[in-house]
């Protein structure tokens, strides 16, 4: 009789040592799930929190990108004709790559076929973002010029046109009257303006985007053309000299420079310069005084560029 009790009571207790083992390990795991599921929600809200960071970054960087855009259109102005065109042959090139893709989507390409199509894109791709950015520095760099040019005379009496980058000497100032020699006088200002002029124009920055540097003769209408003819390119050959001689300022390394880009002209009475009225509007009467004058300007390669852009849309 003992026997059989003390038999049952260790059934008892090995059956209550058993249910509570099976519980204590059931909140273990209870413990570690629970456990696993906060170190998810706290990598999930890190997670969430990198992106809206990144996603803010993203809307900053747009902005930055739509103002430096909006910057580059005021830039614009005198080719908006060009960039027009070059707008549209870009659109038509994006369609023709999205025709592309999407043929080649419907189609039963091969895997190496596939990677070939992909590369012909990108290199479109490519072409596509080499001209808009040849594009951008064509706008670019004549605004950088003037700019460069107004700092440059920025405590100078001579002022540089805003839109041209020309300067512009009174022929009064210059010569006497009906003469294309310089007097004596305005050699003191030729040197102080001349090479302040040139050497922006000739600096590293800037010396392969000039295609030529021009100085330009003009007179008032008394007398016949071919006079002045003679006489305004008499008188922009006079600056010319001056320029090309090291005694009056220009190094002999510019001047080197500046014999394979200067070009002389005469213009005669063919640009005159006419009054202007109380309100500022020209008006038919010609301005004799202003009209008698020399010109210093330049030109960029411009339609070496162009050119350039034109052979890329056309591959």
């Amino acid at each position: 009789m003992r026997t059989r009790t003390r038999r049952r009571n260790r059934e008892a207790f090995g059956e209550h040592s058993y249910w509570q083992s099976y519980s204590d390990m059931m909140a273990a795991l209870l413990l570690i799930f629970v456990l696993i599921i906060a170190i998810t929600l706290a990598i999930y809200k890190q997670k969430t929190l990198d992106l809206e960071q990144s996603q803010n970054s993203l809307g900053v960087a747009r902005q930055e990108l739509e103002a430096a855009k909006k910057d580059l259109e005021d830039a614009r102005a005198d080719l908006e004709e060009y960039r027009a065109a070059i707008e549209q042959s870009n659109k038509e090139l994006e369609d023709s790559l999205a025709e592309l893709q999407q043929a080649y989507a419907n189609a039963a390409l091969t895997q190496d076929e596939l990677n070939k199509a992909y590369l012909e894109i990108e290199n479109a791709r490519n072409e596509l973002t080499t001209t808009r950015q040849e594009l951008e520095n064509i706008v670019g760099i004549r605004t950088d010029i003037i700019g460069a040019l107004q700092s440059a005379f920025n405590n100078s009496t001579m002022s540089v046109d805003a839109q041209t980058g020309s300067i512009t000497f009174s022929s009064d100032v210059l010569f006497p009257y009906g003469s294309a020699a310089l007097s004596a006088a305005s050699q003191s200002t030729l040197k102080e303006i001349i090479p302040m002029y040139l050497d922006v124009l000739l600096q590293d920055s800037f010396r392969d985007y000039i295609a030529e540097i021009i100085i330009e003769g003009h007179t008032d209408t008394d007398g016949s053309y071919e006079m002045n003819m003679e006489l305004s390119h008499g008188r922009a050959y006079s600056v010319a000299k001056f320029c090309m001689d090291p005694r009056n300022g220009l190094a002999e390394d510019k001047i080197e420079q500046l014999r394979g880009l200067l070009t002389v002209n005469g213009r005669s009475y063919s640009n005159p310069i006419y009054e202007k009225d109380a309100a500022g509007n020209a008006t038919q009467d010609i301005d004799m005084a202003a009209s008698r004058r020399v010109e210093i300007k330049f030109r960029l390669k411009e339609d070496e560029m162009i050119e350039k852009i034109a052979e890329v849309l056309r591959q």
